[in-house]
């Protein structure tokens, strides 16, 4: 598996996600490398004129973006809600498009304005896809700076594992753009997750946790031979 192979099926799986969105449409964005194919398009079809369209982006790194490429963003208390999101995941179950996302640092705001969404749809490569939940991958969870410690110590109940996320170039933890930590949480293989997220939103302190349950209406999958697949919710 090389790098190169990876960005083009993701590259392709975003240019087939973006094909259903029409002019005048509310597009939610998320964050991440995936992501930015899909402002690069979209700011395509506008500099072509034939398309007029806001965004409602999700962190500020993608909002700078967005406008580099001549998007018209909006926040969401100026458009309620959204049309159609494209986001990207760390992890998406097959049979349920069940998902784990916020490797970005970006979770609650993604999953605010995915649950704002008419359509939430998920782009990805092929190696996120996975018969279950977690396993190798953990769950970021965002939790209040006042109370990271007490979360830690709440997730070890659980039967989990937390770990403070690091900053990268920077020293201390990461911050995420609503001023929180980011936990990262690995609880083995998820066998029940919406019961897994019920015990976690029940904890004071914790914000928001990147388990997307039931929200995913569409998958695009960048497969290694170029085609891309696109998958339901069994």
């Amino acid at each position: 598996m090389t790098l190169s192979w990876v960005e083009d099926a993701k590259r392709r799986a975003v240019l087939k996600a973006v094909e259903p969105i029409k002019s005048g449409w509310i597009i939610g964005l998320g964050s991440g490398s995936t992501v930015a194919y899909a402002v690069a398009e979209l700011g395509r079809r506008v500099k072509r004129g034939n398309t007029e369209l806001s965004v409602v982006p999700t962190s500020h790194q993608v909002e700078l973006l967005a406008i580099s490429h001549g998007l018209r963003v909006v926040s969401l208390n100026e458009a309620f809600t959204v049309d159609y999101v494209v986001d990207g995941a760390d992890q998406v179950e097959q049979s349920s498009l069940n998902a784990i996302k916020g490797g970005g640092g970006a979770l609650l705001r993604e999953k605010i304005v995915a649950s704002a969404a008419h359509r939430l749809v998920l782009v990805i490569d092929e190696t996120k896809l996975s018969r279950h939940l977690g396993g190798k991958q953990g769950v970021p969870i965002e939790v209040l700076p006042f109370a990271y410690r007490f979360v830690q110590s709440r997730i070890t109940k659980l039967g989990g594992r937390a770990r403070l996320r690091e900053g990268a170039g920077k020293v201390g933890p990461v911050v995420t753009d609503n001023g929180n930590f980011v936990l990262d949480a690995d609880f083995g293989r998820i066998a029940k997750p919406q019961q897994l997220e019920r015990q976690l939103k029940a904890v004071p302190g914790l914000v928001e946790t990147g388990l997307f349950l039931g929200m995913v209406d569409q998958a695009y999958v960048g497969l290694r031979t170029g085609e891309v697949r696109v998958l339901e919710p069994a």
